[in-house]
Formats: structure tokens, C-alpha cells, sequence
């Protein structure tokens, strides 16, 4: 007999341009997360009327810091910096890479010893075309020293780590691809590049990802209207999440005991009469009950903070 289907709801029903980078902070009951091209940090609560903002032009991605609620790291243009939610104001504590043209900071996470990772992508050429190897990869540490860990990256995307925090998966969209690396949750550093999954070019790219606590990787692909989830072993699909929506961007666990499966869309790239034909599009989406945070004695992997 069949499985049913998981309940799949848009619970944030404003339509954001390009919705990515979601985390959510228990401390709030909160999901945080970025709207690119609207240059906002957002945040919203089940019990929430409406979504508040941040105003912050570029922002890339957002995560969580050791500090009171409402503390965040924010990587904007090629900067880190450390945001106050109530006063609005960025402390800004580091440069990622000043030196080339026309690139910006796209995803981020912190690792489980408190480092901020984040990845570079060029700006597009042409609508769907950008110029290969420019992206890197970068850690902040809490000194705010940062080192480069990769170079020659399409575009840096999703990332996060296994429940051993022995490995660290990396998307890199451009080449359709989620890889895999040896991680030294001590220095901070990977080796050991693999491919764990490939899909076809030209189709639907790898966008965000993120890790459960029995290891599994859920992986979002954007123009392709859907998260699917990936074996850490093998690297195949065990599972696929089908949305209502075409322009899927990133996910994470959250709510009650991380449970549940929030994902994020964009709106911006589609004509008025696919926009017509996705009226969720932009929305942010709630799968209950997927997660297995704190299932199969892992405990509940939520998520790092920056330790600063």
C-alpha cells in the first residue's frame, strides 16, 4: 500500500521575487530567510500577521548568531556583516573577495563549530548564462578571519553537513551537481572532492539543500518544481517532493521538534502567463511532518550559529 502523500501548504502567501536561504530560529518560532531581488532579510511566525523586513541592498543569505534573538549574520555583495533586527543596523566585519567584477555572495550556513560558510557566484551574462569557475567558497571564523576553502566554482549554493559533521555536501547549480567532501570540523577545512549527485543538464538545477538527522539530503531544483531526497551513500534518489509551483529555491527543517520541511520559491524569471498559471509562485511552502530530526536516536540537528 501506497504511503500517503505529505500535506504540502503555503504558509507565507506573499509573492517574493527569489525567497532562498531559510533557517529558523527556535528561540523565536521563527522561519529567517532572504527575498534576493527584493533585497530583504524576512521573517515570519505561524502566529504572525503579516511578514516583517529588513531592508538591505544586496543581501545574499542569512543564518543565525550566538547572541539574543534577533542577532543574525548576513552576507551582502562580497561582505559579511552582523545584523540587529530591531535597530536595523549591520555591523560590517569582513570582505570576501574585492577584487573581481560583477560578483556577489548566494548561499550560506554555519558549520557545527560556529564558522559562517558562504559561496561567491558571478553576476549573469544573458538571462540562464553565466561565466564558468568564478564562484569560490569561504569560512568566517569568529575572529573574523577568513580563509578561502575552494576556487573555480560555477555557482555556490546549497551546503550543509552530515550528523557526524564528517562530511560536507556542496552544490555548485553550474554544474549541476551536489558534492561531497571530507570535512575537519576542528580546522574548519575539506578535501576529498566526489560527486554524490548529478542531474541533466540544461534541466532543472540543484538550488538549496538541506541534511536530516539520519543523514539523508534533501535538495531543492529550481525549474524543476520539486525537493527531492537523496541517499547520503549512494547518491540516488529515495524520494521526491512534487510542489505547486515551478521555481523551487531552498528548504529547511523547523517547527516543533523540526519536523517540518519549509521551502522557499521565487516568482522573478517567469513570463505574466506562467505567473498566471502559478499563483503560488514566490510563496513559502510547509510540508508537515518529513523530517527525521529527531528520529533514529539522532537528536534534533537544528541549526549551528555563528559563534561571535
Amino acid at each position: 500500500m501506497a504511503s500517503p502523500q505529505p500535506h504540502i501548504q503555503a504558509v507565507v502567501t506573499e509573492r517574493h521575487r527569489m525567497g532562498e536561504c531559510p533557517v529558523w530560529e527556535e528561540a523565536t518560532g521563527q522561519l529567517v530567510y532572504v527575498d534576493i531581488l527584493a533585497q530583504t532579510v524576512c521573517r515570519w511566525g505561524p502566529h504572525k500577521a503579516q511578514v516583517q523586513t529588513v531592508r538591505l541592498d544586496p543581501v545574499g543569505c542569512v543564518a543565525l548568531r550566538d547572541k539574543d534573538p534577533g542577532s543574525y549574520v548576513v552576507a551582502a555583495g562580497t561582505r559579511v556583516g552582523l545584523l540587529d533586527w530591531d535597530s536595523q543596523d549591520v555591523q560590517w566585519v569582513a570582505q570576501l573577495d574585492g577584487q573581481t567584477p560583477g560578483i556577489r555572495v548566494n548561499d550560506g550556513k554555519v558549520d557545527p563549530a560556529g564558522r559562517f560558510v558562504t559561496g561567491t557566484m558571478p553576476e549573469p551574462l544573458a538571462p540562464g548564462v553565466w561565466e564558468p569557475a568564478q564562484g569560490a567558497l569561504y569560512s568566517l571564523h569568529g575572529d573574523h578571519e577568513v580563509r578561502k576553502l575552494a576556487d573555480r566554482l560555477g555557482i555556490s549554493n546549497g551546503l550543509d553537513w552530515s550528523p557526524d559533521q564528517r562530511t560536507f555536501y556542496h552544490v555548485d547549480s553550474l554544474d549541476y551537481a551536489v558534492y561531497a567532501y571530507d570535512y575537519d570540523v576542528q580546522a574548519g577545512t575539506i578535501e576529498n572532492r566526489r560527486l554524490l549527485l548529478q542531474l541533466p543538464r540544461g534541466g532543472a538545477m540543484p538550488d538549496g539543500l538541506c541534511v536530516d538527522s539520519a543523514g539523508s539530503l534533501w535538495v531543492a531544483c529550481i525549474d524543476g518544481g520539486r525537493v527531492i531526497r537523496v541517499d547520503p551513500h549512494t547518491g540516488s534518489r529515495v524520494g521526491t517532493l512534487e510542489f505547486p509551483v515551478s521555481r523551487v529555491t531552498s528548504c529547511c527543517f523547523g517547527g516543533a521538534d523540526y519536523a517540518d520541511l519549509f521551502v522557499t520559491s521565487a516568482a522573478d524569471g517567469l513570463s505574466a502567463e506562467q505567473l498566471r498559471g502559478e499563483p503560488q509562485a514566490g510563496h513559502v511552502f510547509k510540508v508537515g511532518e518529513v523530517g527525521s530530526r529527531v528520529q533514529n536516536g539522532g537528536g534534533p540537528a537544528c541549526p549551528s550559529i555563528f559563534a561571535v
